[in-house]
């Protein structure tokens, strides 16, 4: 089919349009690379900072768990010490008492009785008597002097005398007896009381222990108290980081992806005027071959894009959903 004369200047200037448009490359460079993705936002990069810090931060706690959990261990072996050595205290309390018992009632005082007190009062009436015999020579030599000797006057005499010296005698061992009870007396009550004494420094003693058994049973609880402390601020150190962690993360997501959005859109425009000739030449070409009785050929169409914003949100939040599935959890 024969090409109409006036469409003739058309077809010339369009293939010297087309020549033109094809033979020159398209610079992808403008509207493709590495320069149209959206750097990390500084929240993001101050949650993967908090993320790093994050990591053994439990260390101290633990270490700190665990000295206290060895405070406590002592502790409880210094309380079995202590309660083991009760039992020895109290049974030597039960002895001073029994001791105690022992020095009670009328007989208490014998054990205290010197055992050279016979000796002593024989000794001591042995030399009473010694005396008195002199004085019954005496009174002899003075009869034989006055001339009485034999007589009533020195009987009588002598009886006195030797009445006197009975009830003397008597009075003497009496005294010493007397004396002698009243020491072992006063000596058992002293026992009474040391033994009363030994008992109650026993049961102080006893006291101590069991205070010492108790208070180093509280030292353990306190320890163990600590320990739960220590583990409760690891988790709450943890679940507190993971929050900002996923704060920021979140946050700045959305930051990246506005900005990867600008970008998007950028390349997107870029693109469509590196094609924008094509699409011209191409209708350019439709519209000659329609006029020229042909069928005219597909128009070109640029390829639309997707919501730029929409879908760069969408992968920043599943990058800040990996924050928050990594530090955000809680810690059972």
């Amino acid at each position: 089919m024969a090409i109409a004369e006036f469409l003739e200047p058309a077809i010339k200037d369009y293939a010297t349009q087309a020549k033109a448009t094809y033979s020159a490359p398209i610079n992808t460079d403008t509207f493709t690379g590495r320069q149209f993705v959206a750097g990390q936002d500084p929240m993001q990069t101050q949650a993967a900072s908090l993320a790093t810090q994050g990591v053994g931060s439990y260390s101290p706690y633990l270490t700190a768990g665990q000295t206290a959990n060895t405070q406590s261990a002592g502790a409880l072996g210094q309380a079995a010490t202590a309660a083991g050595g009760l039992g020895a205290l109290q049974s030597g309390a039960q002895g001073y008492q029994t001791a105690q018992a022992g020095m009670t009632g009328p007989n208490a005082y014998q054990p205290f009785m010197s055992p050279y007190q016979s000796q002593v009062i024989d000794a001591t009436l042995s030399e009473f008597d010694r005396s008195r015999g002199q004085g019954q020579q005496e009174i002899r030599d003075a009869a034989v002097n006055s001339g009485n000797f034999g007589g009533g006057r020195e009987g009588a005499m002598m009886g006195q005398y030797n009445a006197d010296s009975l009830a003397d005698r008597s009075a003497l061992q009496a005294n010493m007896l007397q004396q002698g009870f009243g020491q072992a007396q006063q000596q058992a009550q002293q026992g009474f009381n040391n033994q009363g004494t030994l008992f109650g420094n026993q049961g102080a003693l006893f006291n101590m222990q069991n205070q010492q058994n108790l208070t180093q049973q509280g030292l353990a609880g306190a320890y163990g108290n600590q320990i739960n402390q220590q583990f409760g601020l690891s988790d709450f150190n943890r679940q507190g980081m993971g929050q900002d962690i996923n704060a920021l993360g979140s946050i700045g997501a959305v930051n990246q992806a506005q900005e990867q959005a600008k970008l998007n859109a950028d390349a997107q425009a870029a693109q469509t005027g590196a094609y924008e000739s094509y699409g011209r030449l191409g209708q350019y070409g439709n519209a000659l071959t329609g006029l020229a009785g042909g069928v005219s050929g597909q128009q070109y169409q640029q390829e639309e894009a997707a919501d730029p914003y929409a879908s760069a949100l969408s992968g920043a939040m599943g990058v800040a959903g990996l924050f928050g599935q990594i530090y955000g959890g809680r810690r059972n």
